[in-house]
């Protein structure tokens, strides 16, 4: 049964957030967390390795959770349903773009998607937010990370690097 719920739930994920992997967190973690598959604290490690994981961090975050509650079969049975909805709407949206991209109505609610996808990016930002800057040293670690970031133009993913060492070596 187990396999099945793993499955709808992946399935209302990947049907319901639209934006890409950070606007769905906040769904996956009302999901997981609400379930009790996950902890907080879990849920924040989960999204942390789904981040240096290869692949798209919604499809990494539904396999983990789904390994964690059904083995292999779990995280095949969650990856599936968080698959299934994008891939059945891109299909069709490509379909229909060829036709009807320029059409006013198309452009339109576009105009309305945008927004509403960065204030569910927001709302991962400072969900992940309040549970990660919990102390001091991780506030410094963030404050250091956006600052290198915005005043070096660094990549994320020695941004990634150099935080996992430095967490690794200090045991924050």
């Amino acid at each position: 049964m187990i396999y099945l719920e793993l499955f709808l739930i992946s399935l209302k994920i990947g049907l319901f957030s639209f934006g890409g992997g950070y606007a769905m967190l906040p769904l996956i973690r009302t999901e997981v967390v609400g379930r009790g598959w996950l902890s907080a604290p879990e849920f924040i490690d989960m999204v942390a390795v789904s981040q240096i994981t290869p692949g798209p961090i919604a499809i990494n975050a539904c396999t983990f959770v789904g390994y964690k509650m059904g083995g292999i079969a779990g995280a095949l049975s969650a990856s599936l349903g968080m698959i299934l909805p994008p891939f059945i709407f891109m299909s069709v949206v490509a379909v229909l773009w060829m036709k009807f991209a320029e059409a006013d109505v198309v452009q339109k609610v576009f105009l309305f998607l945008r927004p509403a996808t960065i204030g569910l990016i927001g709302s991962a930002a400072v969900l992940l937010a309040g549970n990660s800057l919990v102390n001091a040293q991780s506030i410094l670690l963030f404050t250091l990370a956006l600052g290198f970031l915005l005043k070096f133009k660094l990549n994320p993913i020695w941004l990634i690097v150099a935080g996992g060492l430095i967490g690794f070596i200090f045991k924050l």
